[in-house]
């Protein structure tokens, strides 16, 4: 790359950095951009549907045995890393 070309380059990125924390929007386009992202919202929300009571309480059926069933998991898995380090500990002399 020649020098000339090089030094363009990093003239134009310095222009871009100097340039980057002034403010391009006018007010104007902060409301249009405003308005268009709350229509767009609005259109969003047309699409959302409510759950039936029966898809509620069976999703909520779901949630609760997996929460017993997680707890019941690590309840195991606490006792047996609790018996092993109290196990390794005894072993090493340590209190009961």
């Amino acid at each position: 790359m020649p020098v000339q070309d090089r030094e363009k380059s990093m003239a134009k990125a310095a222009e871009l950095t100097a340039n980057a924390g002034e403010p391009r929007q006018t007010i104007g386009s902060v409301v249009t951009r405003s308005r268009a992202f709350l229509g767009d919202v609005r259109s969003e929300m047309r699409k959302v549907t409510t759950p039936s009571r029966a898809e509620v309480q069976s999703t909520t059926t779901v949630v609760i045995a997996a929460v017993f069933a997680f707890a019941a998991f690590f309840y195991v898995v606490d006792s047996v890393l609790g018996f092993a380090l109290k196990s390794v500990l005894h072993w090493l002399g340590g209190a009961q």
